[in-house]
Protein backbone atom coordinates (compact mmCIF):
# COMPACT_ATOMS: atom_id res chain seq x y z
CA UNK A 1 0.00 0.00 0.00
CA UNK A 2 1.21 3.47 -0.71
CA UNK A 3 2.08 5.33 2.40
CA UNK A 4 0.00 8.30 3.40
CA UNK A 5 0.14 11.08 5.31
CA UNK A 6 -3.09 12.02 6.67
CA UNK A 7 -2.89 13.06 10.18
CA UNK A 8 -3.58 10.44 12.63
CA UNK A 9 -7.04 9.87 13.54
CA UNK A 10 -7.92 11.74 17.62
CA UNK A 11 -9.32 9.44 19.88
CA UNK A 12 -13.12 11.27 19.19
CA UNK A 13 -12.75 10.66 15.32
CA UNK A 14 -11.77 7.08 16.20
CA UNK A 15 -14.50 6.43 18.67
CA UNK A 16 -17.63 8.02 15.93
CA UNK A 17 -16.08 5.82 13.25
CA UNK A 18 -16.69 2.97 15.53
CA UNK A 19 -19.68 3.38 16.81
CA UNK A 20 -20.51 3.63 12.50
CA UNK A 21 -19.24 0.31 12.12
CA UNK A 22 -21.38 -1.26 14.85
CA UNK A 23 -24.67 0.63 12.86
CA UNK A 24 -23.71 -0.75 9.86
CA UNK A 25 -22.80 -4.40 11.14
CA UNK A 26 -26.31 -4.31 13.19
CA UNK A 27 -28.42 -3.15 10.71
CA UNK A 28 -26.52 -6.41 8.62
CA UNK A 29 -27.26 -9.08 11.07
CA UNK A 30 -30.88 -7.69 11.59
CA UNK A 31 -31.67 -8.14 7.67
CA UNK A 32 -29.82 -11.62 7.74
CA UNK A 33 -32.04 -13.33 10.62
CA UNK A 34 -35.05 -10.57 9.66
CA UNK A 35 -36.61 -9.46 6.55
CA UNK A 36 -37.98 -6.63 8.21
CA UNK A 37 -36.28 -3.30 7.97
CA UNK A 38 -35.38 -1.65 11.32
CA UNK A 39 -36.22 2.51 10.79
CA UNK A 40 -33.89 3.89 13.13
CA UNK A 41 -30.85 1.28 11.83
CA UNK A 42 -31.60 2.05 8.09
CA UNK A 43 -31.76 5.94 8.37
CA UNK A 44 -28.40 5.82 10.54
CA UNK A 45 -27.11 3.65 7.64
CA UNK A 46 -28.44 5.77 4.74
CA UNK A 47 -26.74 8.61 6.66
CA UNK A 48 -23.37 7.07 6.86
CA UNK A 49 -23.15 6.11 3.41
CA UNK A 50 -23.94 9.58 2.19
CA UNK A 51 -21.24 10.92 4.20
CA UNK A 52 -18.64 8.29 2.28
CA UNK A 53 -20.13 9.46 -0.90
CA UNK A 54 -20.93 5.75 -1.40
CA UNK A 55 -24.65 4.72 -3.44
CA UNK A 56 -27.55 4.35 -1.67
CA UNK A 57 -27.76 1.29 -3.58
CA UNK A 58 -25.23 -0.04 -1.82
CA UNK A 59 -28.23 -0.77 1.00
CA UNK A 60 -30.75 -1.93 -1.60
CA UNK A 61 -30.35 -6.27 -0.68
CA UNK A 62 -32.36 -5.93 -4.24
CA UNK A 63 -29.75 -4.41 -6.05
CA UNK A 64 -27.11 -7.39 -7.31
CA UNK A 65 -23.46 -6.57 -6.58
CA UNK A 66 -22.99 -7.13 -10.51
CA UNK A 67 -25.80 -4.08 -11.22
CA UNK A 68 -23.70 -1.96 -8.87
CA UNK A 69 -20.25 -2.19 -10.14
CA UNK A 70 -21.44 -1.64 -13.61
CA UNK A 71 -23.38 1.70 -12.70
CA UNK A 72 -20.51 2.47 -10.48
CA UNK A 73 -17.62 0.76 -11.97
CA UNK A 74 -14.75 2.39 -9.70
CA UNK A 75 -16.28 0.20 -6.81
CA UNK A 76 -15.20 -2.76 -8.28
CA UNK A 77 -11.44 -2.35 -7.27
CA UNK A 78 -12.77 -1.91 -3.52
CA UNK A 79 -14.42 -5.00 -3.85
CA UNK A 80 -11.39 -7.15 -4.69
CA UNK A 81 -9.60 -8.34 -2.00
CA UNK A 82 -12.15 -6.74 0.50
CA UNK A 83 -12.19 -8.92 3.05
CA UNK A 84 -8.57 -10.47 2.98
CA UNK A 85 -5.47 -9.71 5.47
CA UNK A 86 -3.56 -6.62 4.40
CA UNK A 87 -2.87 -2.97 4.86
CA UNK A 88 -5.44 -0.75 4.62
CA UNK A 89 -5.45 3.11 4.99
CA UNK A 90 -6.15 4.98 8.14
CA UNK A 91 -9.99 6.17 8.27
CA UNK A 92 -11.02 3.60 5.82
CA UNK A 93 -12.79 1.12 8.20
CA UNK A 94 -16.44 2.17 8.30
CA UNK A 95 -15.96 1.77 4.32
CA UNK A 96 -14.94 -1.42 4.82
CA UNK A 97 -18.33 -1.85 6.82
CA UNK A 98 -20.63 -0.76 4.46
CA UNK A 99 -18.84 -2.73 1.20
CA UNK A 100 -18.57 -6.05 3.13
CA UNK A 101 -21.99 -5.71 4.69
CA UNK A 102 -23.34 -5.39 1.01
CA UNK A 103 -21.27 -8.65 -0.15
CA UNK A 104 -22.26 -10.33 3.35
CA UNK A 105 -26.36 -9.38 2.81
CA UNK A 106 -26.43 -10.14 -0.98
CA UNK A 107 -24.85 -13.80 -0.83
CA UNK A 108 -26.08 -15.11 2.80
CA UNK A 109 -29.87 -13.30 2.90
CA UNK A 110 -31.24 -15.49 0.38
CA UNK A 111 -35.23 -15.00 1.54
CA UNK A 112 -37.62 -17.89 1.00
CA UNK A 113 -40.58 -18.87 -1.88
CA UNK A 114 -39.99 -19.69 -4.70
CA UNK A 115 -36.32 -18.61 -6.79
CA UNK A 116 -36.69 -17.57 -10.36
CA UNK A 117 -33.66 -18.68 -13.13
CA UNK A 118 -33.02 -15.09 -13.29
CA UNK A 119 -32.41 -14.83 -9.46
CA UNK A 120 -30.49 -18.01 -9.25
CA UNK A 121 -28.03 -16.50 -11.78
CA UNK A 122 -27.68 -13.26 -9.91
CA UNK A 123 -26.72 -14.47 -6.94
CA UNK A 124 -23.93 -16.72 -8.18
CA UNK A 125 -22.64 -13.61 -9.64
CA UNK A 126 -23.27 -12.00 -6.39
CA UNK A 127 -21.14 -15.05 -4.83
CA UNK A 128 -18.31 -14.37 -7.24
CA UNK A 129 -17.99 -11.15 -6.20
CA UNK A 130 -18.05 -12.37 -2.27
CA UNK A 131 -14.88 -15.19 -3.54
CA UNK A 132 -13.07 -12.07 -5.12
CA UNK A 133 -13.79 -10.08 -1.79
CA UNK A 134 -11.81 -13.40 -0.29
CA UNK A 135 -8.89 -12.74 -2.59
CA UNK A 136 -9.78 -15.21 -5.51
CA UNK A 137 -11.16 -15.47 -8.82
CA UNK A 138 -15.04 -16.54 -8.44
CA UNK A 139 -15.31 -19.97 -7.93
CA UNK A 140 -11.54 -20.30 -6.79
CA UNK A 141 -12.90 -20.66 -2.75
CA UNK A 142 -14.11 -24.36 -3.49
CA UNK A 143 -10.27 -25.07 -4.50
CA UNK A 144 -8.31 -23.02 -1.58
CA UNK A 145 -6.66 -25.51 1.35
CA UNK A 146 -8.41 -23.60 4.58
CA UNK A 147 -11.56 -22.46 2.76
CA UNK A 148 -13.42 -25.77 2.96
CA UNK A 149 -15.90 -25.25 5.51
CA UNK A 150 -16.83 -22.00 4.18
CA UNK A 151 -17.18 -23.55 0.85
CA UNK A 152 -19.31 -25.60 1.91
CA UNK A 153 -21.71 -23.20 2.79
CA UNK A 154 -21.96 -21.44 -0.01
CA UNK A 155 -23.03 -24.66 -2.14
CA UNK A 156 -25.37 -25.09 0.32
CA UNK A 157 -27.28 -22.03 0.21
CA UNK A 158 -26.56 -22.38 -4.03
CA UNK A 159 -28.69 -25.94 -3.62
CA UNK A 160 -31.56 -24.54 -1.66
CA UNK A 161 -31.99 -22.09 -3.75
CA UNK A 162 -32.12 -24.55 -6.73
CA UNK A 163 -34.31 -26.85 -5.08
CA UNK A 164 -36.45 -23.58 -4.35
CA UNK A 165 -36.61 -22.89 -8.27
CA UNK A 166 -39.48 -24.64 -10.44
CA UNK A 167 -36.53 -26.42 -12.07
CA UNK A 168 -39.46 -28.26 -14.59
CA UNK A 169 -41.10 -25.15 -15.36
CA UNK A 170 -37.76 -23.50 -16.33
CA UNK A 171 -36.12 -26.16 -18.11
CA UNK A 172 -39.50 -26.28 -20.77
CA UNK A 173 -39.24 -22.47 -21.71
CA UNK A 174 -36.31 -22.27 -24.03
CA UNK A 175 -35.49 -18.51 -22.96
CA UNK A 176 -35.92 -19.22 -18.81
CA UNK A 177 -33.57 -22.57 -19.45
CA UNK A 178 -30.80 -20.44 -21.34
CA UNK A 179 -30.99 -18.05 -18.29
CA UNK A 180 -29.33 -21.19 -16.16
CA UNK A 181 -25.28 -22.15 -15.95
CA UNK A 182 -24.72 -25.28 -14.55
CA UNK A 183 -23.34 -26.00 -11.71
CA UNK A 184 -23.23 -29.06 -8.78
CA UNK A 185 -26.34 -27.99 -7.08
CA UNK A 186 -28.24 -28.03 -10.59
CA UNK A 187 -26.61 -30.93 -12.08
CA UNK A 188 -28.12 -32.72 -8.99
CA UNK A 189 -31.19 -31.90 -8.88
CA UNK A 190 -31.33 -32.74 -12.85
CA UNK A 191 -30.13 -36.04 -12.09
CA UNK A 192 -32.86 -36.67 -9.21
CA UNK A 193 -35.89 -35.19 -11.62
CA UNK A 194 -34.55 -36.76 -15.20
CA UNK A 195 -37.08 -39.45 -15.18
CA UNK A 196 -39.85 -36.95 -14.68
CA UNK A 197 -38.35 -34.78 -17.56
CA UNK A 198 -39.38 -35.10 -20.78
CA UNK A 199 -39.92 -32.94 -24.46
CA UNK A 200 -38.14 -29.64 -24.53
CA UNK A 201 -37.35 -29.85 -20.71
CA UNK A 202 -35.16 -33.11 -21.22
CA UNK A 203 -33.90 -31.80 -23.95
CA UNK A 204 -32.40 -28.52 -22.39
CA UNK A 205 -31.62 -30.82 -19.00
CA UNK A 206 -29.14 -33.24 -20.98
CA UNK A 207 -27.66 -29.65 -22.81
CA UNK A 208 -26.91 -28.28 -19.20
CA UNK A 209 -25.41 -31.44 -18.14
CA UNK A 210 -23.52 -32.00 -21.30
CA UNK A 211 -21.73 -28.55 -20.56
CA UNK A 212 -21.32 -29.13 -17.07
CA UNK A 213 -19.74 -32.29 -18.16
CA UNK A 214 -17.42 -31.06 -20.47
CA UNK A 215 -15.99 -27.75 -18.27
CA UNK A 216 -15.39 -30.02 -15.35
CA UNK A 217 -13.36 -32.32 -17.72
CA UNK A 218 -11.07 -29.93 -19.10
CA UNK A 219 -10.13 -28.74 -15.72
CA UNK A 220 -9.74 -32.66 -15.14
CA UNK A 221 -8.04 -33.05 -18.51
CA UNK A 222 -5.33 -31.01 -17.70
CA UNK A 223 -4.40 -32.23 -13.72
CA UNK A 224 -4.00 -35.69 -15.30
CA UNK A 225 -1.87 -34.64 -18.60
CA UNK A 226 0.33 -33.03 -15.83
CA UNK A 227 0.60 -35.88 -13.85
CA UNK A 228 0.24 -38.80 -15.97
CA UNK A 229 3.55 -38.12 -17.92
CA UNK A 230 4.68 -41.08 -16.22
CA UNK A 231 8.80 -41.65 -14.61
CA UNK A 232 12.11 -41.87 -16.43
CA UNK A 233 12.84 -45.61 -16.60
CA UNK A 234 16.57 -46.42 -16.34
CA UNK A 235 16.47 -49.46 -16.88
CA UNK A 236 15.52 -49.02 -20.87
CA UNK A 237 19.34 -48.11 -22.03
CA UNK A 238 19.36 -44.53 -24.16
CA UNK A 239 18.46 -44.50 -27.84
CA UNK A 240 22.13 -43.23 -29.28
CA UNK A 241 20.60 -40.82 -31.76
CA UNK A 242 21.52 -37.26 -31.81
CA UNK A 243 18.55 -35.29 -30.10
CA UNK A 244 19.45 -37.22 -26.63
CA UNK A 245 23.21 -36.79 -26.80
CA UNK A 246 23.86 -35.04 -23.42
CA UNK A 247 26.57 -32.79 -24.61
CA UNK A 248 27.50 -31.25 -20.86
CA UNK A 249 28.11 -34.68 -19.61
CA UNK A 250 30.07 -35.72 -22.50
CA UNK A 251 32.37 -32.42 -22.39
CA UNK A 252 33.21 -33.33 -18.25
CA UNK A 253 34.20 -36.95 -19.05
CA UNK A 254 36.18 -36.01 -21.67
CA UNK A 255 38.38 -33.15 -19.91
CA UNK A 256 41.24 -35.44 -19.52
CA UNK A 257 41.61 -35.72 -23.41
CA UNK A 258 42.41 -31.68 -23.57
CA UNK A 259 45.18 -31.01 -25.91
CA UNK A 260 46.89 -27.75 -24.52
CA UNK A 261 49.62 -28.01 -27.52
CA UNK A 262 46.53 -27.52 -30.13
CA UNK A 263 43.45 -26.27 -27.95
CA UNK A 264 41.22 -28.83 -29.10
CA UNK A 265 39.32 -31.62 -27.11
CA UNK A 266 39.44 -35.19 -28.20
CA UNK A 267 36.24 -37.03 -27.64
CA UNK A 268 36.78 -40.51 -27.34
CA UNK A 269 32.99 -41.47 -26.07
CA UNK A 270 29.82 -40.62 -26.22
CA UNK A 271 27.44 -40.11 -23.41
CA UNK A 272 23.51 -39.70 -24.21
CA UNK A 273 20.25 -39.22 -21.98
CA UNK A 274 17.47 -41.75 -21.09
CA UNK A 275 14.33 -40.50 -22.19
CA UNK A 276 12.35 -43.50 -21.92
CA UNK A 277 9.64 -43.56 -19.81
CA UNK A 278 8.09 -46.71 -17.89
CA UNK A 279 4.19 -47.31 -19.47
CA UNK A 280 3.06 -50.41 -18.18
CA UNK A 281 -0.62 -51.07 -19.01
CA UNK A 282 -2.43 -50.75 -16.32
CA UNK A 283 -6.09 -51.54 -15.05
CA UNK A 284 -8.11 -49.29 -13.36
CA UNK A 285 -11.29 -50.27 -11.29
CA UNK A 286 -13.40 -47.46 -10.11
CA UNK A 287 -16.13 -48.21 -7.66
CA UNK A 288 -18.20 -45.51 -7.03
CA UNK A 289 -21.51 -45.30 -4.30
CA UNK A 290 -24.16 -43.46 -6.50
CA UNK A 291 -26.64 -43.43 -3.06
CA UNK A 292 -28.05 -39.68 -2.59
CA UNK A 293 -25.11 -38.75 -0.62
CA UNK A 294 -22.33 -39.08 -3.04
CA UNK A 295 -24.07 -37.23 -5.82
CA UNK A 296 -20.68 -34.46 -6.04
CA UNK A 297 -18.50 -38.20 -6.10
CA UNK A 298 -20.53 -40.14 -8.62
CA UNK A 299 -19.96 -37.06 -11.53
CA UNK A 300 -16.56 -36.04 -10.80
CA UNK A 301 -15.63 -39.85 -11.06
CA UNK A 302 -17.31 -40.52 -13.94
CA UNK A 303 -15.51 -38.08 -15.60
CA UNK A 304 -12.35 -38.32 -14.00
CA UNK A 305 -12.63 -42.22 -15.31
CA UNK A 306 -13.43 -41.49 -19.05
CA UNK A 307 -10.28 -39.02 -18.72
CA UNK A 308 -7.74 -41.92 -17.94
CA UNK A 309 -9.62 -44.20 -20.17
CA UNK A 310 -8.29 -41.90 -22.83
CA UNK A 311 -4.92 -42.35 -21.64
CA UNK A 312 -2.82 -45.26 -23.55
CA UNK A 313 -2.00 -48.35 -21.86
CA UNK A 314 -4.84 -47.78 -19.33
CA UNK A 315 -7.78 -50.34 -18.89
CA UNK A 316 -10.78 -48.47 -17.05
CA UNK A 317 -13.51 -50.18 -15.38
CA UNK A 318 -16.34 -48.23 -13.94
CA UNK A 319 -18.94 -49.95 -11.34
CA UNK A 320 -21.80 -47.82 -9.46
CA UNK A 321 -24.21 -49.08 -7.10
CA UNK A 322 -26.49 -48.65 -4.15
CA UNK A 323 -28.67 -51.39 -3.16
CA UNK A 324 -27.78 -53.08 -6.88
CA UNK A 325 -24.07 -52.68 -8.78
CA UNK A 326 -24.62 -51.77 -12.60
CA UNK A 327 -21.35 -52.22 -14.50
CA UNK A 328 -20.97 -49.22 -16.64
CA UNK A 329 -17.67 -50.24 -18.52
CA UNK A 330 -18.99 -50.00 -21.89
CA UNK A 331 -19.81 -45.96 -21.62
CA UNK A 332 -16.74 -45.03 -19.41
CA UNK A 333 -15.56 -42.94 -22.26
CA UNK A 334 -18.63 -40.82 -22.23
CA UNK A 335 -19.52 -39.62 -18.67
CA UNK A 336 -22.57 -37.74 -20.08
CA UNK A 337 -24.40 -41.11 -20.88
CA UNK A 338 -22.71 -42.92 -17.81
CA UNK A 339 -24.78 -40.16 -15.43
CA UNK A 340 -28.08 -40.64 -17.45
CA UNK A 341 -27.88 -43.99 -16.74
CA UNK A 342 -27.38 -43.96 -13.10
CA UNK A 343 -29.98 -43.39 -10.75
CA UNK A 344 -29.20 -41.02 -7.56
CA UNK A 345 -30.50 -42.26 -4.21
CA UNK A 346 -31.37 -45.41 -2.32
CA UNK A 347 -29.81 -47.52 0.03
CA UNK A 348 -26.12 -48.97 -0.23
CA UNK A 349 -25.02 -52.32 -0.52
CA UNK A 350 -21.46 -52.69 -1.31
CA UNK A 351 -21.19 -56.62 -1.19
CA UNK A 352 -23.41 -56.62 -4.75
CA UNK A 353 -20.70 -54.31 -6.16
CA UNK A 354 -17.85 -56.53 -4.73
CA UNK A 355 -19.07 -59.04 -6.74
CA UNK A 356 -19.14 -57.41 -9.59
CA UNK A 357 -15.69 -56.14 -9.47
CA UNK A 358 -13.81 -59.08 -7.92
CA UNK A 359 -13.52 -61.19 -11.08
CA UNK A 360 -12.21 -58.05 -12.99
CA UNK A 361 -8.86 -58.48 -11.24
CA UNK A 362 -6.68 -59.96 -13.52
CA UNK A 363 -3.12 -59.12 -12.26
CA UNK A 364 -3.39 -57.65 -8.93
CA UNK A 365 0.02 -55.97 -9.40
CA UNK A 366 -0.98 -54.29 -11.89
CA UNK A 367 -4.31 -53.14 -10.82
CA UNK A 368 -5.60 -50.24 -8.78
CA UNK A 369 -9.32 -50.44 -6.99
CA UNK A 370 -10.55 -47.08 -6.31
CA UNK A 371 -13.70 -47.25 -4.04
CA UNK A 372 -15.46 -44.15 -3.79
CA UNK A 373 -18.69 -44.54 -0.53
CA UNK A 374 -19.78 -42.53 2.40
CA UNK A 375 -18.72 -46.44 3.71
CA UNK A 376 -21.87 -46.28 5.85
CA UNK A 377 -22.55 -50.30 4.59
CA UNK A 378 -22.48 -53.52 5.25
CA UNK A 379 -19.43 -54.02 8.00
CA UNK A 380 -18.61 -57.64 6.37
CA UNK A 381 -17.14 -55.78 3.19
CA UNK A 382 -13.88 -55.08 5.25
CA UNK A 383 -12.78 -58.94 4.92
CA UNK A 384 -13.18 -58.34 0.92
CA UNK A 385 -10.83 -55.04 1.10
CA UNK A 386 -8.28 -56.98 3.31
CA UNK A 387 -8.46 -59.52 0.99
CA UNK A 388 -7.75 -57.68 -1.85
CA UNK A 389 -5.13 -55.53 -0.37
CA UNK A 390 -3.26 -58.65 0.91
CA UNK A 391 -3.03 -59.98 -3.45
CA UNK A 392 -1.28 -56.99 -4.04
CA UNK A 393 -3.93 -54.63 -5.52
CA UNK A 394 -3.49 -50.94 -5.40
CA UNK A 395 -6.32 -50.36 -3.01
CA UNK A 396 -7.54 -46.76 -3.23
CA UNK A 397 -10.45 -45.54 -0.71
CA UNK A 398 -12.13 -42.70 -1.10
CA UNK A 399 -14.32 -40.85 0.91
CA UNK A 400 -15.40 -37.85 -1.11
CA UNK A 401 -13.87 -36.55 -4.29
CA UNK A 402 -15.73 -32.93 -4.20
CA UNK A 403 -15.55 -29.70 -5.32
CA UNK A 404 -15.89 -28.28 -1.71
CA UNK A 405 -17.06 -29.56 1.16
CA UNK A 406 -15.44 -32.86 3.67
CA UNK A 407 -17.50 -35.59 2.99
CA UNK A 408 -19.41 -37.87 6.37
CA UNK A 409 -17.25 -41.22 6.34
CA UNK A 410 -18.30 -44.26 8.53
CA UNK A 411 -16.12 -43.59 11.62
CA UNK A 412 -15.58 -47.12 12.25
CA UNK A 413 -14.52 -48.14 8.42
CA UNK A 414 -12.17 -44.98 8.37
CA UNK A 415 -10.55 -46.53 11.49
CA UNK A 416 -10.22 -50.23 9.95
CA UNK A 417 -9.31 -48.92 6.74
CA UNK A 418 -6.58 -47.00 8.21
CA UNK A 419 -4.96 -49.73 10.14
CA UNK A 420 -4.91 -51.78 6.90
CA UNK A 421 -2.31 -48.85 5.79
CA UNK A 422 -4.76 -47.31 3.27
CA UNK A 423 -6.49 -44.46 4.96
CA UNK A 424 -9.71 -43.34 3.74
CA UNK A 425 -8.79 -40.24 1.08
CA UNK A 426 -11.21 -37.39 1.23
CA UNK A 427 -11.14 -34.45 -0.02
CA UNK A 428 -10.64 -32.67 -3.47
CA UNK A 429 -10.41 -34.46 -6.76
CA UNK A 430 -6.98 -33.56 -7.31
CA UNK A 431 -5.92 -35.92 -4.03
CA UNK A 432 -7.50 -38.87 -6.04
CA UNK A 433 -5.67 -37.85 -9.35
CA UNK A 434 -2.32 -37.62 -7.62
CA UNK A 435 -2.78 -41.00 -6.33
CA UNK A 436 -3.90 -42.62 -9.68
CA UNK A 437 -1.04 -40.41 -11.01
CA UNK A 438 1.38 -42.66 -8.62
CA UNK A 439 -0.09 -45.75 -9.18
CA UNK A 440 0.27 -45.44 -13.35
CA UNK A 441 3.83 -43.83 -13.41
Amino acid sequence: MTETTATPATPEAQSADQTKRQVLYWRLLSRLFSPDEQPSLENASVGIVGELGLPPALLDPGVSVDNLVQRFPELAAQFDGLMTEREHEEGDEVRRAALVSKLLLNVFATGSGNVSASQLQSWKQDAGWFERGMGCEPGGLRHRVGDEELAKVLAGLEGDLVKRMRLREVLADPALAKQLTPSMSLIEQLLHDKSNLSGVALANAKALIRRFVDEVAEVLRTQVEKASAGVIDRSVPPKRVYRNLDIERTIWKNLTNWSPDDQRLYVDRLFYKQTARRTTPARVIVVVDQSGSMVDAMVNCTILASIFAGLPKVDVHLIAYDTRALDLTPWVSDPFEVLLRTTLGGGTNGTVAMALARPKIADPRNTAMVWISDFYDNRSLITDFEAIHRSGVKFIPVGSVNSSGSQSVDPWYRQKLKAMGTPVLSGHVRKLVFELKNFLA
